[in-house]
């Protein structure tokens, strides 16, 4: 909201004017990589330590659990932090002051009261209760509840792809937790092994449906859920999607990715949220397989990107051709 542009990455926190010009940076404590932020209603912006293994790690390290910061937004000096109960790979969530931390086990929230951070001690939400299930990765905030998949070990084996890479002997999951009490609903999404993602689900208030995948086995599931969280299959489809899935609201359109191994091409897959059925389909232009966020433009178009790819989509207007689009 000040115009501002902020990076976190690696050990250190940037703002940038609008045309890239560095105005701060500050280094940021603990010798990890600080792998996600969100902004704060005040402006200010929440951050953590990345409590996972990292490339050529075989043990994790000797600093345990991960640590929340709040930076102010102009010189980005650490004005509140707090201990977290247990390590966090995923990308942090917040609801409005809330913060919410997938930690290694369990789900925690974090209250910004305006000058610190707060704990919440009676919110913690244990996921990791079937043998052989790992951790999960980031949480979606929406219809009263904490939306995130599980077993996002294996993660660092990505090989171009995720297909086949999965290490996990149990069922990869979408993980419901409930933000009033704390209870958590467990679904599988295909039922086996080997499975593995890096990305959050996909969650529809309006129609009720949550869209989860298992990039390891290359499946996508959609779900009916209802106010409880129970959950009745909707549909299926064998795509082999990693990114972060793009929903646009009033349209009921999600975009997917489908990697082709054999070709060595991405995908970019538009289908009917309701029905799973495929509306449109393009190579964007990226040998490998998307784990990444995607972007909404401004007009009826889209920005994905890959490790090596940055790719716009468009809707082509009726009795037009345009190769680019």
């Amino acid at each position: 909201a000040n115009g501002s542009l902020y990076v976190v990455f690696g050990r250190h926190a940037h703002r940038l004017s609008p045309t890239l010009e560095v105005l701060a940076t500050a280094q940021l404590p603990r010798q990890r990589p600080y792998n996600s932020f969100v902004i704060l209603p005040s402006g200010h912006l929440a951050t953590k330590d990345f409590g996972g293994l990292r490339a050529n790690q075989t043990e994790p390290d000797s600093l345990g659990a991960s640590e929340l910061l709040v930076l102010e937004p102009d010189a980005l000096a650490v004005v509140a932090t707090c201990q977290l109960p247990e390590p966090s790979i995923a990308r942090l969530s917040a609801d409005g002051d809330d913060v919410y931390v997938v930690g290694d086990t369990s789900l925690q929230r974090v209250r910004w009261t305006g000058a610190a951070l707060v704990l919440d001690e009676n919110f913690e939400a244990v996921y990791r209760t079937v043998p052989g299930q790992t951790y999960g990765w980031d949480a979606v905030i929406s219809a009263g509840a904490a939306w995130f998949l599980d077993n996002g070990f294996g993660s660092n084996r990505y090989a171009g792809t995720f297909r086949g890479q999965g290490v996990n002997e149990a069922p990869l999951h979408l993980v419901r937790v409930s933000l009033a009490t704390g209870a958590v609903t467990l679904t599988e999404v295909c039922g086996l092994p080997g499975g593995v993602i890096a990305n959050p689900p996909a969650i529809d208030p309006e129609r009720r449906i949550a869209v989860a995948y298992d990039s390891g086995n290359g499946v996508v599931a959609a779900f009916r859920f209802d106010d409880d969280g129970a959950t009745s299959p909707l549909w299926q489809l064998q795509l082999n999607h990693a990114a972060h899935p793009l929903r646009f609201p009033a349209s009921g359109e999600l975009l997917l990715c489908d990697h082709d191994p054999e070709r060595g091409a991405d995908q970019a897959v538009m289908v009917d949220i309701e029905t799973g059925a495929e509306l449109a389909r393009v190579d964007y232009g990226s040998p490998i397989q998307s784990v990444l966020f995607a972007a909404a433009g401004f007009a009826s178009d889209l920005y994905l990107c890959s490790f090596s790819t940055v790719a716009r989509l468009f809707v082509e207007p009726p009795g037009e051709s345009n190769p680019a689009g």
